[in-house]
């Protein structure tokens, strides 16, 4: 058995003191502090009077410090699931891009395998897929080339690993089979990369759209005579994904957000690529250069590609720019993450028999030490 102490805790919304964890690969109970004593304790963890907080989720992340999930390399994987535990990530959704259907099924294979596996870092729980279903107007920094209208075909024989799918519910065919799809395979539906109107994006709410893929960024804005998918993100129950990086939405916005849709419906997510974690210069995203200055990712035309965020820093600017405190917030990278894509029962709060997912990190949101089903995955050197 294994316990933290010696912190401040996040239990039922609100942080308390005086309080200790014990666990395994789960968690065993939690306990007055006083009463560790009466325990048989293997390991002792000091939080120093830091926060302790649940593991974090990223739902879209498409690679980190020079690795990519389309490489489709499963040593590169690997990879990214020991190092972003540094950001206090415990498990996550690698992201596929818009490529050839060979090279996203490899990915695809990649992701299944590592799944099996389970020797790394931070757990993959399946992958996020976004495009290639998507809108050549609004299909941002992905390739216009590969492109093409949904179709069961490129994902066939991975259906069980899909969680999300990112998708333009206005393109031929989307409806149908975004029905089939979420009935047959519980698959989730996101609107994104899409020049949908509002009554377009309003019709793949209906037909199972749960999801808005980063809100704001790639698809139709809110206009006052024309909503477009941005005005049905906003009034419908879906999930909003947000890059809270200041530069792919002005923080002006956080609050904004969070009011009209709830806290409780926004997904804090990186949408980082291979040069996140790295110092500025020319890296890759979905077959195209990306450069990367400032912490600000582009193509060479300008356009945003990705980002270069990491998870708790995204929620260091949520906290910064909002009257919402860090034991609302970090709702927005755990429960919310869990309950949209099924997790909730093992994952996003540190409840008694949940994963013993579990991030120690100080006033700056700065990770200090961060725990998987149990295991060390990363602990800050002094």
């Amino acid at each position: 058995m294994k316990c933290i102490e010696n912190g401040r805790m996040l239990l039922d919304g609100q942080f308390v003191e005086g309080k200790a964890i014990l666990f395994e690969d789960t968690i065993q109970k939690i306990i007055d502090q006083k009463d560790v004593a009466k325990e048989v304790i293997d390991e002792h963890i000091d939080a120093a009077g830091k926060y302790i907080v649940p593991g974090f989720i990223d739902v879209h992340i498409h690679g980190y410090k020079g690795y990519d999930t389309m490489d489709g390399d499963l040593e590169g994987l690997r990879t990214i699931s020991r190092l972003i535990p540094e950001n206090g990530v415990t498990s996550f959704l690698p992201t596929t891009m818009t490529m050839d259907a060979p090279i996203i099924r490899q990915a695809l294979h990649t992701i299944q395998t590592i799944m099996d596996d389970k020797s790394y870092g931070a757990e993959v729980l399946g992958t996020h897929l976004e495009g290639p279903f998507i809108s050549e107007t609004f299909k941002g920094a992905q390739s216009a080339t590969y492109i093409q209208k949904p179709t069961g075909a490129v994902i066939e024989g991975y259906e069980s690993i899909i969680k999300i799918i990112t998708i333009a519910p206005e393109l031929e065919g989307a409806l149908p089979f975004i029905e089939a799809y979420k009935n047959k395979y519980g698959i989730q539906f996101s609107m994104g990369h899409s020049e949908a109107t509002y009554d377009e994006a309003m019709k793949g709410v209906e037909a199972g759209v749960c999801s808005c893929t980063h809100m704001f960024n790639a698809m139709t804005g809110l206009h006052h005579r024309q909503p477009g998918v941005v005005g049905a993100a906003m009034n419908s129950d879906v999930y909003c994904e947000l890059i809270a990086d200041t530069i792919h939405v002005n923080p002006a916005l956080f609050s904004l957000i969070a009011r009209i849709k709830g806290m409780h419906k926004i997904l804090l997510i990186t949408d980082a690529m291979m040069g996140a974690g790295l110092e500025d210069g020319e890296y890759n995203l979905g077959g195209q250069k990306v450069y990367l200055k400032g912490g600000k990712c582009m193509l060479s035309n300008g356009t945003i590609a990705g980002s270069s965020l990491k998870l708790n820093k995204a929620v260091y600017h949520f906290t910064q720019y909002t009257e919402y405190d860090l034991a609302k917030v970090i709702d927005l990278v755990t429960i919310n993450q869990a309950k949209y894509i099924g997790v909730e029962d093992r994952k996003g709060t540190l409840d008694t028999g949940k994963d013993a997912d579990i991030v120690i990190l100080d006033d700056q949101l700065d990770i200090y030490y961060t725990m998987g089903k149990g295991k060390k995955l990363y602990e800050k050197s002094n």
